[in-house]
């Protein structure tokens, strides 16, 4: 059996990382990755800090590049790599925009495809976009769905995908955070201790990441106002901002944000980095997806800075609160959170419903029992 992961962006590297660790020297398998480095330096910092090394690498990066540019680049840049390694299947992740327009390929290539994170939904085609269109058009393609959540099972079910496609395995985020934190005892970079330079971390830290595009306008200006005040009434906290390099939001942030003493602007981070500094926070403020996923299992509370989710666990759980761009609900819950009462306490013991580390494993079981 021939296996190729495909992914091109740093949260599918992390994700898919696990994935094609566990199929190393697997008897009975060959496993070949294809990147095509829809985002590139991001993108190599994880394949570093994981080992990884490509066996494919399209290079499709290029600044400023739409969506049109890029789907048409993937389209044809995956065409020769399928042609040379006729794969038995493509593993593919999420809802990027190099997984629906791979999936698309194989299809047209006759090659099955397997969907890791499959079944996520918000059911608004705008929120997260292009996110939510590419994973239900890339659910519509697949022929094996692996889904991270019973809730995420359910709504393949409700599509009509058929039910013994569907193979429920926790979400592979887990199994790379937990190896993460095991090899970050061990290790440091630069950017770990000029982390530890700037902010002093015997002060509360609060971990803010935004970059959503549903949020740019008049969303990040509320996220930077909140902030603001939220700083200026907490001086005893640190508050340390990660800055995604799209001027939708660097140019509100800083404009904002950028003399308070106690805020910390700064670049963002490889991974392993980052890994750390969600480690020592208190709480996190956030529009992504994926620390929605992680935070948990560190027992870090979440305020989610999205109208939706297409993580509804999370917040059924009590690990994550839904806040939109309202700056009134931002001050308010980051005010109670900091107060260290119930909320605080309930959120950070709240069980996470994203898995227990072994999802890769049950991918690589699922295979294992398709050899003949």
């Amino acid at each position: 059996m021939k296996l190729l992961h495909v992914f091109g962006t740093r949260p599918e590297a992390i994700k898919m990382a696990p994935v094609v660790r566990a199929f190393y020297d697997t008897p009975g398998i060959e496993s070949r990755v294809c990147v095509t480095a829809q985002h590139r330096e991001m993108l190599d910092q994880v394949l570093d800090f994981f080992e990884i090394t490509p066996d494919y690498d399209l290079d499709l990066m290029r600044p400023n590049q739409n969506l049109h540019e890029l789907s048409a680049r993937i389209l044809t840049g995956i065409k020769p790599v399928l042609e040379d390694y006729r794969p038995s299947y493509v593993l593919v992740h999420g809802d990027t925009t190099t997984t629906l327009i791979t999936s698309l390929a194989a299809f047209y290539d006759k090659i099955p495809v397997a969907h890791v994170e499959a079944g996520l939904r918000t059911y608004n085609k705008s929120a997260p976009f292009p996110e939510e269109l590419n994973r239900q058009i890339t659910g519509r393609i697949a022929d094996i769905h692996f889904a991270p959540t019973e809730t995420a099972r359910q709504n393949l079910l409700q599509e009509k995908i058929p039910e013994d496609t569907i193979l429920v395995t926790g979400n592979t985020v887990i199994d790379s955070l937990l190896w993460s934190i095991k090899k970050l005892d061990n290790y440091t970079d630069d950017e770990i201790e000029d982390l530890k330079r700037r902010i002093d971390f015997s002060k509360k830290v609060v971990l803010i990441t935004g970059h959503r595009r549903e949020n740019f306008g008049q969303g990040f200006v509320n996220i930077t106002d909140a902030i603001k005040t939220l700083a200026l009434r907490h001086p005893e906290v640190e508050w340390v901002y990660p800055v995604h390099l799209n001027p939708n939001v660097t140019d509100p942030v800083y404009q904002t944000l950028g003399d308070i003493r106690n805020v910390h602007l700064i670049k963002p981070l490889r991974y392993p980095a980052f890994v750390w500094l969600m480690n020592k926070s208190f709480m996190i403020i956030t529009d992504s997806g994926g620390i929605q996923e992680e935070a948990p299992s560190l027992g870090k509370p979440v305020l989610v800075m999205r109208e939706t989710t297409e993580r509804p666990e999370a917040v059924q759980a009590g690990t994550v609160l839904l806040v939109g761009t309202d700056k009134n609900k931002i001050t308010g819950y980051t005010e109670e959170l900091l107060r260290e009462g119930e909320l605080y306490r309930r959120m950070k013991k709240a069980h996470n419903p994203y898995g227990d580390g072994k999802a890769s494993e049950r991918i690589k079981a699922f295979f294992l029992n398709k050899i003949p």
